[in-house]
């Protein structure tokens, strides 16, 4: 199994990659340098195979993941309906890409960093 070091410890790597797939799944487009980019298309590709699937095993896996956010908050009928980014990965992005093999994101190249030259990109769910 081979993985980008990214600079950090192994549980610092992991908290950021779990941040990083859960703001993907919330926006649905973030900017990131390539190797994280590269990385995280790992994750959430497999964050979204799991919602695809739907079962309970599914959703518990997704769910020690996915850390618990708030992705919309919208209002119906004076109710005040809130939901997480695991709901959204389960009841919004899953149906969407029901009929589609793998390949759920898509990586854009923009200019580099002004900073430090890094490689930046644009991630977004296709």
């Amino acid at each position: 199994m081979s993985y980008r070091k990214l600079g950090r410890t192994s549980s610092q790597r992991k908290a950021m990659l779990r941040d990083l797939t859960t703001d993907l799944i919330i926006n649905e487009r973030i900017v990131t340098t390539e190797a994280r980019a590269k990385e995280i298309r790992k994750t959430t590709e497999k964050m979204i195979t799991l919602g695809k699937r739907g079962d309970l095993h599914a959703r518990r896996q997704a769910a020690a993941f996915v850390r618990n956010e708030v992705a919309d908050i919208r209002e119906e009928d004076e109710a005040v309906i809130v939901q997480s980014a695991l709901q959204k990965l389960f009841s919004d992005i899953a149906p969407r890409y029901a009929e589609r093999n793998g390949g759920y994101t898509r990586i854009l190249k923009t200019a580099p960093r002004r900073g430090d030259g890094a490689l930046m990109v644009i991630i977004e769910l296709v």
